[in-house]
Order: structure tokens, then sequence, then C-alpha cells
């Protein structure tokens, strides 16, 4: 097996807890023919002979400031062909104040109602055969639940609804993309807003589609890319919600709704 190379981007704030959340996932690469090198340090950004020999990019960096010099080393070697793939704060709630990182990335973290919440997640209907939630359905969760501000560049393969009720601001449910992909020049960008806490990442569906995720956007992955070790969802089979979450349209173009702070 050609070994591949992933860079694992951790750190930020320490409530999203980067070391153990990122630990839970090296295993998974290296068994999956990844050599990992690991680091805390966003200077790494800026080593361009570096990120070009990196095929996949872990990110896992809440909050925080990045350079203009280490975004746009991130931002080229993606352009390039280098994969991006992170989850939750570590990728959607980033260097806030980068332009074009909000643009590569897609999506930014607005808010998360009530903090701890149950809720649930359900696979777009259209998007089922996706390799990255092929055989997941609807899953609960009782954690953070990120409304999140997006465009409608990405491929929405899972969402997540906010419920109006009496005692919300917002007066009709509203529909967030929750698990997605894009493409940026020649590479490829995964993102699940799952994951505040470690055990969050220990559900069977989203270890499964995290996972898969990792692979999907890694260059050369592949559309086809195989479900490494740990991946199977034969346990991860969910109650069962076959059809689209409410105003999810068909087809690829998703649009997310919502107001910034």
């Amino acid at each position: 097996m050609t070994t591949r190379q992933a860079l694992v981007v951790r750190g930020g704030w320490d409530g999203h807890r980067p070391v153990e959340a990122t630990e839970r996932f090296t295993p998974f690469l290296r068994a999956n023919g990844f050599a990992v090198t690991v680091s805390d340090d966003l200077a790494v950004y800026g080593d361009g002979d570096l990120l070009a020999r990196t095929d996949l990019v872990v990110q896992c960096w809440s909050m925080g400031d990045a350079t203009r010099e280490q975004v746009d080393g991130l931002v080229a070697a993606v352009r390039a062909g280098t994969g991006l793939a992170g989850w939750h704060g570590g990728i959607v709630d980033a260097f806030r104040a980068s332009p074009p990182y909000l643009q590569l990335v897609g999506g930014q973290f607005a808010e998360h109602p009530g903090g701890f919440v149950d809720h649930a997640y359900t696979v777009v209907a259209e998007r089922a055969d996706h390799p990255i939630v092929a055989g997941l359905s609807t899953w609960d969760l009782h954690t953070e639940q990120y409304w999140l501000l997006a465009d409608g560049l990405s491929d929405v393969l899972a969402t997540t609804t906010f419920r109006a009720s009496d005692g919300t601001p917002w007066r009709r449910d509203v529909v967030s993309p929750a698990v997605y992909t894009r493409e940026w020049g020649a590479g490829r960008v995964f993102v699940s807003t799952i994951g505040h806490r470690p055990d969050d990442l220990d559900h069977p569906a989203v270890r499964a589609l995290t996972e898969r995720g990792l692979l999907w956007a890694a260059r050369s992955g592949g559309p086809g890319a195989s479900v490494g070790p740990g991946a199977s969802v034969g346990r991860a089979r969910a109650r069962g919600a076959d059809s689209p979450a409410p105003g999810i349209p068909c087809g690829r173009g998703y649009a997310g709704s919502g107001r910034a702070r």
C-alpha cells in the first residue's frame, strides 16, 4: 500500500479537547495507509513544501487567529489538491476574522441554542448513496446543536432542524447543514458539525461518517474510497427516517439560511 501523508493540526480552545478528539482517528488513518504528522502550531500552514506533500489535513482548532500567510498557505494547498477535514468548532468556528478561510470551509458557527439539547440528524434522502453517509438515516444525540451560516456551494449530506416554538425567537423551523462536502480547486473539504465532546464522536453513525469523510477528502481518495477498519455501519443503523428533512430541496444546491449575530 502506498503511504499517504496526513497532517493533524490541533489546538485553539481547549474546551473541545483537541488532543483527545483527534487521537480517536489517528489509529484509523494509520490503518488506512497514512503516515501521520501532528502539529500544535499554525505556523505549519506557512510551510508550502510540507503542505504540498500532504494528502490530508485534519484540523481541530477552535477559535483562535491565524495570520494571513497561514490562511493563504492552507487555501493554496487545498486548491492544489490537499484535502481538508474536520468537525465541530475545530473547523467551522476557527479563524472567524479570516474571510478567505470562511470561504474555503463554506460555513461558520453562529450559535447552539439551549446548550446541550436532545436533537436529531437526518441524511438528505437524495444524497443517501454518497459513500460518507451510505447506510445511515437518522440518529439522535444529546449535545450541542450547531446553527450554521452556510453558502450554496456545498453538497449537504445530513441536516439538523431547529424547531420553532412559542419560546424561540425564530418563528418557523430552521434546517441547518450538519454534514457536508465541497470541492475547492483540485482539493476536497469535509465538514461535520458534530463533536463538542469526544464521546459524541464515538456514536456509531458519527464515527462512521467521520472516518469515511477523512478518506473521502484525502487526495486520491476518489468518490468510491473504501471504508477502512472501524467504519462499518452494520451496528450504526439508527431509527429510520428515509425522507428528506423539511425544507431540503432535491439535488446538491442547498442554501442555508440564518442571520449572523
